[in-house]
């Protein structure tokens, strides 16, 4: 399906990109916070929306890793965002290839609905980001999330799903019109350091 609309996406989604900085950059690189060389995960990239909202704001060496399992939309996110410390993969969020604790940041927008199972995909997410990290997803909640059956979960239901999975500091807050955004933290676990 998105092979399909990947050359109209970013006109159909009508982003603004002072917006998307603003709210979307702007918020990440806080949460990144003070890290000398982050590493950052976003699943279900697109046309490299994330990316192009942050690293721009970044400066040092930060590492952008963009998954999308999408040819074509693959191929025109590495073409809007060329920028060198963003690198681009095609996998699935549900068997994603890299190791336990491997980011700082996971980002995933818009994209959980679209999954055989959000919770499997939600799964990996939190296995590839270190403790200490914070997950950013999108929960769909608009007119259309109950006629996506199986795939979204109420509003007051998916904070306590990313609770029961492990996360903490968990936020929720309202995303555009059919999206929540929700902030999730990955605790340190007792005795762990990073490094």
């Amino acid at each position: 399906m998105y092979d399909l609309a990947a050359r109209r996406y970013d006109s159909i989604k009508d982003f603004d990109w002072d917006w998307e900085r603003r709210f979307l950059g702007e918020p990440l690189a806080r949460a990144i916070g003070s890290l000398a060389s982050p590493v950052i995960l976003d699943v279900g990239a697109g046309t490299g929306r994330t990316g192009r909202a942050l690293l721009p704001l970044l400066t040092g060496e930060a590492l952008l890793a963009s998954v999308e399992p999408s040819r074509r939309m693959q191929a025109i996110g590495a073409r809007l965002l060329p920028d060198p410390r963003s690198g681009w993969l095609r996998a699935w969020s549900d068997r994603l290839p890299f190791p336990e604790d491997a980011f700082d940041m996971v980002v995933s927008l818009e994209m959980l609905e679209f999954t055989p199972s959000p919770r499997h995909a939600l799964e990996e997410m939190i296995r590839v980001l270190r403790p200490g990290g914070w997950l950013l997803t999108t929960n769909r909640v608009g007119s259309q999330a109950p006629w996506i059956l199986g795939r979204t979960y109420p509003r007051r239901r998916f904070p306590a799903l990313l609770e029961e999975l492990g996360m903490d500091q968990v936020e929720s807050m309202i995303w555009q019109v059919e999206y929540d955004l929700n902030w999730a933290h990955k605790p340190v676990r007792a005795g762990a350091i990073r490094g």
